[in-house]
């Protein structure tokens, strides 16, 4: 079964509303930011490789209007009451959890010698929290958006992405690469957003054929990326690069890995296979689409899930079951390729189809998924889609 994307503009009302109902007011500044996928090129975003994501048609939308005082009151659709903390002084962690990714971005304006006015805010969204899909990114790229509304300024793309990064740093304490707050704040429709992340810069790459879409299935297994999976990968590269004694990853070759396989030892000498292969897979898949050869993603996608359940061991029983379901289906019934995306340990799977069968597919890998697992998972499609940007100002 194929979810509806619910509008932006339901979106938007809907933000409209709670900050009426929770505070009373009507909101001066709306901001909207959207989650991500990434078609290729995992867990290589903090080894100066290149990865593909797109911002997905799926958003955080947060109202909001200034109350005169200097305190940040905040409410969510999500419940949990109303996170209030100080913006006129530095900022520090604290309750309710979910609001430091907010005090993080306050800090990264207060840093760059802003002056945050109190504001009430409400939170409305359409991304799948736990799924994969950057939906702390989405937080983090809408609150900085909101704020350069509050303030009236504008922050390049490129340091409010990295603001936003470092918020998830310091506040969430993930060692996150650029990747997902670059997808969410640089997005634009019918583009990929393929970053080289050596340099940092993005190339918005077409994807305009009509006839392709992205089916994305949350598997509902829910990974919690700041319980140490995700830090003890990243440290697993940076003592393989030790051992190597190379500058950057970007100059590590698939026969330096074998050479010195022994001498990186397990797992390390695998994740360093899965590396500098994603690298070279993530070229390949970027060189396709510049030729619209689209059937040459399917194996890449193959191998790089493969090399993420094998050598990097991010994928789980869930996410390669569901990559399983989508391979049966096979090019036959639509489907090009498959994989696991975002950081693993649960999460989300993206498949790339045609798109006058998507519908088929997402029931056929539903109902299979339901009955091997007993968990009825979220499947969506979308089409890259706007990233962050202050509703009426989409620019």
């Amino acid at each position: 079964m194929l979810q509806l994307n619910e509008p932006l503009a339901d979106l938007v009302a809907d933000a409209a509303a709670g900050l009426h109902r929770s505070f009373g007011i009507e909101p001066s500044v709306t901001a909207a930011a959207p989650g991500r996928v990434n078609l290729i090129g995992e867990h290589i975003d903090y080894c100066d490789g290149f990865v593909l994501p797109f911002a997905i048609d799926r958003y955080i939308v947060i109202a909001a209007a200034l109350n005169g005082t200097g305190n940040a009151r905040i409410a969510s659709s999500h419940g949990g009451g109303i996170a209030t903390f100080a913006v006129d002084q530095p900022q520090v962690e604290g309750e309710p959890q979910w609001a430091n990714y907010l005090r993080g971005v306050v800090q990264g304006f207060q840093q760059r010698g802003h002056h945050i006015p109190g504001f009430d805010a409400y939170i409305v969204s359409s991304v799948p929290g736990g799924a994969g899909l950057s939906s702390s990114a989405a937080l983090e790229c809408a609150t900085a958006t909101l704020l350069e509304g509050l303030l009236d300024t504008v922050l390049d793309t490129r340091e409010k992405a990295l603001l936003c990064q470092k918020a998830e740093h310091d506040f969430a304490h993930v060692p996150c690469g650029i990747m997902d707050q670059f997808a969410s704040a640089f997005g634009k429709t019918n583009r990929l957003v393929m970053i080289d992340c050596k340099t940092g810069e993005p190339e918005l790459v077409p994807f305009e054929n009509p006839d392709l879409t992205v089916v994305i299935a949350n598997t509902t297994v829910h990974h919690q990326l700041s319980d140490g999976g995700y830090a003890s990968r990243r440290k697993n590269t940076e003592d393989g690069l030790a051992i190597l004694g190379k500058a950057s990853w970007r100059d590590v070759t698939s026969v330096d890995v074998e050479a010195a396989w022994d001498r990186l030892g397990d797992p390390v000498n695998r994740r360093a296979r899965h590396v500098v292969s994603e690298i070279a897979r993530t070229r390949l898949a970027a060189e396709a689409l510049s030729r619209n050869d689209f059937e040459a993603l399917g194996p890449l996608m193959a191998a790089s899930h493969d090399s993420l359940r094998d050598d990097f061991e991010v994928s789980c029983k869930e996410l390669d079951l569901m990559v399983d379901i989508a391979r049966r289906i096979g090019r036959s019934g639509g489907v090009i390729g498959a994989r696991m995306t975002g950081g693993g340990f649960g999460g989300s799977t993206v498949t790339l189809c045609e798109s006058d069968k998507a519908k088929e597919i997402a029931t056929v890998m539903r109902d299979r998924y339901l009955a091997e697992t007993g968990l009825d998972p979220q499947i969506f499609a979308s089409r890259p889609s706007q990233g962050a940007h202050l509703i009426g100002r989409a620019g």
